[in-house]
């Protein structure tokens, strides 16, 4: 069993899941202005982070069949969050509130280790995107989030991909043809 999937089995041994919820397709999780302090995880479906400006949608991130989600800011700030948390499909969340969450994490030197290491990860996933979006021409960025993460390209249309990559959806498409 690999580590985060062991991370889970403790959680749900130790029946620390506060409850499950069910979001519908383009409802929302968590709006802009909200505090936010619960982590997911995705059982099934499928759910975007995203930022709005007066002109646009920025995607920041995906989460689908066993990820961790949360509007990362106010999960760790406990203040308003300027991020919206919606669902592309129908998805079906569990919840558990930072203060279970926390205890657990701190009950033992491996949970410690695996949160660091989830935190390490999406750091340098973070990092490693905002420099394909500023240095990395369209088709460069397509390839390595597809080497990244090839699931993406099966849970999630094609219309959010492209917000997600900085590129329209027609040179998304035409990428993917050539």
């Amino acid at each position: 069993m690999n580590p985060i999937t062991n991370f889970i089995a403790k959680i749900d041994q130790q029946n620390l899941w506060e409850k499950q919820l069910v979001v519908n397709r383009k409802e929302f999780l968590k709006v802009k202005g909200s505090v936010d302090t619960n982590l997911y995880f995705v059982v099934s479906g499928s759910l975007r982070i995203y930022a709005l400006d007066d002109y646009e949608e920025s995607i920041i991130r995906f989460g689908y069949k066993n990820n961790f989600i949360a509007a990362l800011d106010s999960f760790i700030s406990e203040k308003p969050s300027d991020l919206y948390i919606q669902a592309i499909k129908k998805t079906v969340v569990r919840v558990i509130n930072k203060t279970t969450f926390i205890a657990f994490v701190e009950s033992s030197p491996a949970n410690t280790k695996i949160w660091n290491t989830l935190l390490e990860n999406l750091i340098f996933q973070q990092m490693e995107r905002e420099r394909d979006i500023l240095t990395s021409s369209p088709l460069e960025r397509y390839k390595r989030v597809l080497a990244r993460s090839p699931q993406l390209f099966q849970e999630i249309p094609n219309k959010y991909i492209a917000s997600y990559l900085r590129m329209t959806p027609e040179t998304l498409s035409r990428i993917k043809k050539s």
